[in-house]
């Protein structure tokens, strides 16, 4: 089985020989297999979302390869592999709802019916029938990156990059866009890579947790998270949810001694 994403002895330097030279990631080994929600976790500034936009070739390592669908990350790029939500819904405030949603394939040159269409399915997938006419201003936080995630998958990714997405929500709206998350990709097949500071957020959401150290960045553990699917708010009340959480702690202690 080819994998969705494969880091071969990866390694990014910014500045590379210059004063202000930041070795950010070293001799990264990692595979992920299609359909699978990997979390990555550690301390500020260790390269995690360096790592994701690796993927996303938003910028060149230094040293290594990185594969998406068994192809260089340029070329995933080009054949349109992934989308991408930030952690910012960066949604067009003079566009509408549906026109946000369908921007992507509209810069594919997708007729205008195939584009509703593909639109409103993915406003149904993330709950947001009845505000195809809303503008983003007119959206709650959670809602807007409802939108962006309906965004991201409008064109069938089959991978999809999250780059904090719910770090800027209230606590009960980061639950719930959660459980909206799973469901998502449930029913999308779709394989995640998730950037997060919350132990909680890793272990509820992830099929496995990738661990890294300070900069430059080094994967030092990988967790599998075996809780069932599918994952409901009495998850979180589990003894084999809080003995996740101390497993995946217990990690981030070690590196940051």
């Amino acid at each position: 089985m080819t994998n969705a994403v494969k880091f071969s002895n990866v390694s990014m330097t910014f500045n590379e020989g210059k004063e202000n030279q930041v070795h950010a990631l070293s001799d990264i080994d990692l595979a992920i297999e299609p359909g699978e929600f990997v979390s990555l976790i550690g301390p500020s500034g260790c390269g995690k979302s360096t790592l994701l936009r690796l993927v996303g070739d938003l910028v060149v390592g230094t040293g290594g390869q990185v594969e998406v669908n068994g192809k260089p990350a340029h070329q995933a790029r080009i054949d349109r592999d992934y989308g991408m939500v930030f952690q910012s819904a960066t949604l067009l405030d003079w566009r509408k709802v549906l026109a946000n949603v369908t921007l992507p394939l509209e810069i594919m040159g997708k007729g205008s019916a195939e584009r509703e269409e593909r639109g409103r399915a993915m406003l149904d997938l993330v709950q947001l029938s009845g505000f195809e006419d809303h503008y983003p201003w007119q959206l709650s936080g959670g809602m807007q990156q409802r939108v962006a995630i309906a965004r991201a998958l409008a064109f069938e990714p089959s991978l999809l990059l999250m780059d904090e997405p719910f770090g800027a929500l209230d606590e009960m709206t980061r639950e719930r866009m959660q459980s909206e998350l799973l469901s998502i990709w449930h029913a999308t097949e779709t394989t995640v890579i998730f950037v997060t500071h919350s132990i909680p957020e890793a272990v509820f959401l992830s099929t496995k947790v990738i661990v890294m150290s300070p900069r430059p960045g080094r994967i030092v553990d990988v967790i599998d998270i075996d809780l069932g699917q599918p994952r409901t708010p009495d998850t979180r009340e589990e003894p084999q949810f809080y003995e996740l959480l101390t497993v995946v702690r217990e990690s981030l202690r070690r590196v940051e001694q």
